[in-house]
């Protein structure tokens, strides 16, 4: 459960609002005056504090979330107050506070500070995550031409606050592009969110993106934060965006426009200061071209463009990756790496991967659990890759039956292995649709369909 230090100097206080959030499943600690709330933080970080402005005993609100934004720069804190005046509340911002609650104290405005403060938290410790992805050295892996000029173009891109469009095959690393954009912005201590544009449902776009109030709609139990409040000072990265619907991009192009949202069944607008980060691995383009994507929203999204070439295109880089995704694994998992063999990285280095380096990462932590410690040579990667595709070497499908021994009608085993192929290519795509498609070249919509016809979940 979330835990909560409320530090305060009244009792009522301390007592009301820590039966509140106890209600609500919060773990609550409290301390009574600001050396105490030090003392308290420093022996368990909690995931939000609440904290009172003016309080006696020589260290007041201020001077308490100094201190916590020095030990815990993750750390959101609400501040609250009855006497605090408009210079107070500006010098709590700028030493990071979260936002400010003015005494007396209601239930709903303080659960849903606390619910946003601890959203903001989950995003920082997201954005942690992300920056660790990017490598050891925090830095994209690759030594190639190709793989340098997206490089430079990030440490040009990345100073400024301008829209940056990242395109390239699925699978090629664009979300990586985007977490070092961030990284090297301005903008690098603030939130980093994503959304996964093809993964939301169409009717719920605009609470995803925006939010919603409380009885909005039918579901709608309580206030939801979205996506653009959360980034908002920070990045917001939208991944897939071709894949919205004509609705949601006329909305996504008016926030952007105005630099302002509403929340679905909410009466005002909000300001927001949010960088875009885009990716996609459609041709926006046609979609202009052909009437599926707006042209307006095309252009305000594709301010700096940034193309990520397949891994095909840049093969030398092959062996740095393996090294990187073993050495990876290895930090996650406390086992040995294996040991690459000269023969087994040149055979990876011919492989076309068009799962492209998301395809190579999991072939090599799926090499790396076989054979943790020991050596890896050709023949364990041509079987693991043989297993990855469904073929073997020579290119024929290994679950292709002798037509002797079918027993069965042509219609019966063509289901058996139609269901085979995309039961595998699912496997493969880690349950992507949208990528398993590609690897079965076809489009999502058909595949959806014969998925429903053969009762593949």
């Amino acid at each position: 459960m979330p835990s909560v230090l409320i530090v305060d100097d009244e009792p009522n206080i301390r007592r009301m609002v820590g039966a509140l959030l106890a209600g609500e499943g919060y773990d609550v600690r409290d301390a009574a005056d600001g050396h105490a709330g030090i003392a308290a933080a420093l022996a368990h970080e909690p995931d939000v504090a609440l904290l009172d402005l003016m309080m006696p005993g020589g260290v007041d609100g201020l001077g308490v979330l100094e201190r916590l934004r020095e030990t815990y720069p993750d750390l959101p804190v609400v501040m609250m107050s009855g006497r605090a005046g408009l210079s107070d509340a500006v010098r709590a911002t700028k030493l990071g506070a979260f936002t400010f609650l003015e005494k007396p104290l209601t239930p709903e405005g303080t659960l849903l500070a606390l619910g946003a403060a601890l959203e903001l938290r989950q995003a920082r410790r997201a954005t942690r995550a992300l920056r660790e992805d990017l490598g050891l050295g925090g830095e994209m892996v690759g030594a190639s031409p190709a793989i340098q000029r997206v490089r430079e173009l990030i440490a040009r891109v990345a100073p400024s606050d301008a829209r940056v469009l990242v395109t390239g095959e699925s699978g090629t690393g664009k979300e990586l592009v985007a977490a070092a954009i961030h990284v090297a912005s301005p903008r690098r201590e603030r939130p980093f969110i994503r959304v996964n544009c093809a993964a939301i449902p169409r009717d719920l776009v605009e609470s995803e993106m925006f939010g919603h109030e409380r009885g909005a709609f039918t579901g709608a139990t309580d206030r939801r934060i979205g996506r653009f409040e959360l980034a908002h000072t920070g990045t917001l990265f939208m991944d897939e965006v071709g894949d919205l619907g004509a609705e949601a991009q006329a909305k996504l192009l008016r926030a952007l426009e105005a630099r302002e949202i509403e929340r679905v069944g909410g009466g005002r607008s909000i300001k927001v200061d949010v960088r875009i980060v885009s990716a996609t691995n459609k041709d926006l383009a046609r979609a202009v071209a052909d009437g599926s994507f707006r042209e307006d929203l095309l252009f305000r999204l594709n301010v700096l463009p940034i193309h990520l070439p397949p891994l095909r295109e840049r093969p030398d880089d092959v062996p740095l990756l393996v090294r990187h995704f073993s050495a990876l694994h290895r930090a996650r998992t406390g086992r040995p790496a294996p040991a690459w063999g000269d023969d087994a990285l040149a055979l990876l280095v011919r492989h076309r991967w068009p799962g492209n380096v998301r395809e190579l990462a999991n072939i090599v932590e799926r090499l790396a659990i076989l054979h943790a410690g020991e050596p890896v040579t050709a023949a364990h990667v041509r079987q693991v890759l043989a297993i990855d595709r469904g073929t073997p070497s020579d290119g024929v499908p290994t679950s292709l039956p002798d037509p002797s021994d079918l027993g069965t009608s042509l219609n019966d085993a063509l289901d058996a292995y139609e269901r085979t192929l995309i039961v595998r290519a699912l496997a493969v795509a880690q349950g992507n649709v949208a990528e398993a498609a590609r690897r079965l070249q076809t489009d999502r919509p058909n595949l959806y369909r014969r998925m429903k016809r053969l009762g593949i979940q």
